[in-house]
């Protein structure tokens, strides 16, 4: 079995928080998950702090402006691009202040390339993901941002290791061909398993340290995350349809992000309990009929996905009992 880069038992967020304080929101990923910290994204702050944005953000050469309220390909730089600049500065000082001194993994989020070619338009209409040029374009450019972005991280907590999370939503409808064009009247062509992972180790290979793909959409593609060299796959377990191509995933050494807590109260209004957390990563793991010995070590425990939409009560509490079911997941 690999070594794994993160700590045995570790929990860790899947990336946004509710809110528009960076510095509560750092303090809180600090405190509730100290062996696996995240850089929080806070998308109530507006365009630039959500996902798209910050991740059109990365771009290199290949400015973006918001046009109709949707992300578009740009002639030059302007505001909205500053915008989202001087959003994400703000959070890596916030970060640099919280995390002086430490000396663990850190994650960092960013969407992956195949999501931000379905989601971003070109000037003349459509989707990046029409134009197999553009979407290279946007690969090529991602990967180069995103590898400064990770030095940069690193630059700043030099004692840290930086994991960089993909986020790629839109992966598993990519290779369907269920991308809707503009009208909704029909879609863009299906793209092939091996071009998908293609891309996405195309950045794996620029930033230069473990990438998690992560997809809270259903039918993660597993074997495209693999072939993308991935260091570890994010999903949400409730998803979980088919076990048997994650079974061979994890056997073949990938990692698993179990996204185990939900990220809405269940209709008791309170969050699950860390023992409930666990339960339900161990009874997966004896379903794939794994070791227990070896869970600890392959598996991070998270929430099913982003907690933007949840209450600040809410987020600590899941946060908690992921990090408690971690320790309980090391100690059993």
């Amino acid at each position: 079995m690999p070594d794994f880069p993160w700590p045995a038992g570790a929990a860790t967020g899947i990336g946004s928080l509710p809110g528009t304080d960076v510095a509560e929101a750092q303090r809180l990923v600090f405190g509730e998950l100290p062996e696996l910290p995240h850089l929080p994204e806070l998308p109530e702050r507006g365009p630039g702090a959500d996902m798209i944005g910050r991740g059109a953000g990365f771009l290199v050469e290949l400015p973006v402006q918001l046009y109709a309220g949707r992300w578009q390909m740009a002639p030059r730089p302007g505001s909205d691009l500053r915008r989202t600049s001087d959003l994400l500065e703000r959070d890596l000082d916030q970060m640099t202040e919280q995390g002086d001194r430490y000396t663990g993994p850190i994650k960092v989020q960013a969407p992956g390339p195949w999501t931000l070619a379905a989601t971003l338009d070109l000037p003349i209409g459509g989707r990046m993901l029409r134009d197999p040029g553009a979407v290279r374009d946007v690969t090529d450019s991602l990967a180069e941002g995103l590898r400064r972005h990770v030095a940069d991280v690193q630059r700043r907590l030099p004692g840290a290791s930086v994991l960089l999370q993909l986020d790629e939503p839109a992966l598993a409808a990519v290779l369907a061909g269920h991308v809707p064009t503009e009208s909704g009247l029909s879609a863009y062509r299906a793209v092939d398993g091996p071009d998908a992972a293609t891309a996405l180790r195309t950045v794996v290979e620029a930033v230069g340290v473990p990438v998690i793909v992560h997809s809270c959409a259903p039918g993660v593609p597993l074997q495209v995350v693999r072939d993308a060299q991935a260091a570890a796959v994010s999903l949400d377990l409730a998803l979980l349809r088919d076990l048997d191509p994650l079974g061979e995933a994890i056997e073949a050494g990938l990692g698993l992000f179990a996204g185990a807590a939900p990220t809405r109260p269940p209709s008791a209004g309170l969050a699950l309990t860390s023992a409930q957390v666990a339960d339900q990563v161990r009874g997966l793991w004896s379903k794939l009929g794994f070791p227990a010995a070896r869970l600890p070590e392959q598996v991070v425990v998270t929430p099913a996905c982003g907690l933007a939409g949840a209450t600040p009560a809410y987020v600590r509490a899941v946060l908690k009992s992921c990090r408690e079911a971690g320790r309980r997941l090391a100690e059993a």
